[in-house]
């Protein structure tokens, strides 16, 4: 057995040997764009920062098609530049359309720039490829895989390095207005799955912080990790440009894209160009990782995850955080302990067992839950998928022919935003969770808004619909209880509701695996 674990340890070795990172001493580097004040963006904006200098307009985006066409608008209205960095990119209907997109701006003169982690581009290459080949184009791949296919033997070979990726979300035109917060591309995120959709939030901005997330965009770009995509993927085939302008067209039949093309009629960045978008204006401050933590060289005063416990302090009354994925260190719960002895509403929102995309970190979740309880702290579960529960959690004002808000929604969905609020005075919208992956392995980022009315409707979301459409758990003795509150009154659930005998043996048994420091 043991020559067996070294030969294949050997083995390992000897293909990393053979298919190194090329270097990058010939990368041209590229900075953000400035003077971009005339631009039709920027003419927007203008009058706008005149009655408030030094502040950023904040809308957020809480409705699914909304955020996908504000994507879609902000890229067809550059004239300047486009930078867009992501976790994940579908080869999807949306993907596809964006995608289009982002081909039809450089073509008629928009600089793009598209940095995206090389673990969520599956299907892409020949499309990131020629687009790396386009004079106003360049893609870079974040931490990638030289191996191509399959990906996973690049796991088997340079685990310590790909097991760290760019979980970042930042969407820049002209440098004039952002999109940022924790969707990715793709129909999941944006309410036009077949089979789930994610409920996520993103924040759009205008003013001065625009500038910041340029300059955060910039420092990746320019990272140790970040490589061209000519010199990691094969060249494309020739026409794939002209193929993908086909494929495009093709999929703009399908019922998806008729829902996309529906919610493109009424658009934020519309509004704002109309001067009719009901921004609030506020301090905001862009929060990153180091992107040199994806070489495990930082230690922790300069990692993200302590900037944002020094945001959140010592809540006074109200901390409610919304988080996919919630998994606790020892440390982390004895800090989420204290902070509950001298806050009135300490309260957590993510997903149920059944809502989980994960199965491994909902049991990293499952551990901390009882101390989290003893302390005081209010847990919330999303429900399962119910298609016959329309629940919605408002989110508050929304512009004219807009549903009302849905931060979180039961029917189909799970969970996937990132925010939390404190004391009505300032929220988080980014990519960041609360569990060591994001805290010790990922890049992650996101804003702070101090904004007591923005504040205040993310609480009043906990205080007023979070019973409709999540399970809260309490404590029955030495066991847990999930109750669901319904219209006859509040149901209990003796055990993980969606699960079984089986399923709850598999999840114990999952408990015991030690990899939490993965989750």
């Amino acid at each position: 057995m043991l020559a067996l674990i070294g030969g294949a340890l050997l083995l390992a070795a000897a293909m990393r040997l053979l298919n190194p990172l090329p270097p990058l001493r010939l990368r041209i580097e590229t900075r953000a764009l400035t003077g971009t004040e005339n631009t039709r963006l920027g003419c927007a904006a203008a009058p706008l920062f005149v009655c408030h200098p030094g502040l950023t307009g904040v809308y957020l985006l809480d409705d699914a098609l909304e955020a996908f066409a504000a994507r879609l608008h902000l890229v067809r209205r550059a004239e300047r530049s486009l930078d867009l960095q992501y976790y994940i990119w579908r080869c999807d209907v949306s993907g596809l359309l964006l995608l289009d997109a982002l081909r039809a701006a450089a073509d008629r003169g928009v600089r793009v720039r598209m940095l995206l982690d090389d673990n969520g581009v599956a299907g892409l290459d020949e499309i990131l490829a020629a687009f790396d080949r386009h004079a106003n184009l360049e893609v870079r791949l974040f931490n990638p895989f030289v191996i191509r296919r399959p990906k996973a033997i690049g796991y088997l070979l340079d685990f310590p390095r790909l097991n760290r990726r760019m979980h970042n979300k930042c969407f820049i035109a002209d440098n004039q207005a952002m999109i940022v917060g924790g969707r990715n591309v793709g129909d999941e995120y944006f309410d036009a799955a077949h089979d789930a959709s994610f409920v996520d939030l993103d924040a759009f901005g205008i003013g001065g912080t625009v500038s910041d997330v340029s300059c955060d965009f910039d420092r990746y770009w320019a990272s140790a990790s970040a490589y061209p995509a000519h010199l990691i993927l094969p060249s494309p085939p020739p026409g794939r440009l002209a193929a993908l302008h086909r494929e495009v067209a093709a999929v703009q039949q399908s019922p998806l894209a008729r829902r996309y093309a529906e919610a493109e009629r009424s658009s934020i960045v519309t509004e704002l160009v109309a001067g009719r978008l009901p921004l609030e204006w506020a301090v905001v401050t862009v929060m990153s990782d180091d992107p040199a933590k994806a070489f495990g060289k930082l230690d922790d005063t300069a990692l993200l995850g302590p900037r944002l416990a020094a945001a959140i302090g010592q809540p006074k009354s109200h901390l409610g955080i919304v988080s996919a994925y919630f998994v606790l260190t020892a440390a982390g719960t004895r800090a989420f302990a204290a902070m509950a002895a001298a806050c009135a509403d300490l309260q957590v929102m993510t997903n149920s067992v059944w809502a989980s995309s994960h199965v491994m970190i909902h049991t990293g979740y499952a551990q901390c839950r009882r101390p989290l309880l003893v302390a005081g702290i209010r847990l919330w579960e999303m429900k399962p998928r119910d298609p016959h529960h329309k629940a919605r959690l408002k989110f508050g004002k929304q512009r004219s022919g807009v549903k009302s808000g849905t931060i979180l929604r039961s029917s189909g969905s799970a969970l996937h935003a990132k925010a939390f609020t404190v004391d009505r005075q300032r929220l988080f919208v980014g990519s960041f969770n609360f569990d060591p992956r994001s805290l010790r392995l990922n890049t992650e980022m996101g804003l702070i808004i101090d904004s007591p009315v923005l504040a205040g409707r993310l609480q009043d979301m906990f205080c007023n619909t979070a019973a409709d459409i999540a399970y809260e758990v309490r404590l029955a003795g030495r066991r847990l209880e999930w109750i669901e509150h319904t219209e006859a009154g509040e149901m209990v659930h003796r055990h993980e509701p969606g699960t079984g005998p089986l399923q709850r043996l598999v999840l114990a048994m999952l408990s015991h695996v030690p990899v939490k420091w993965l989750l």
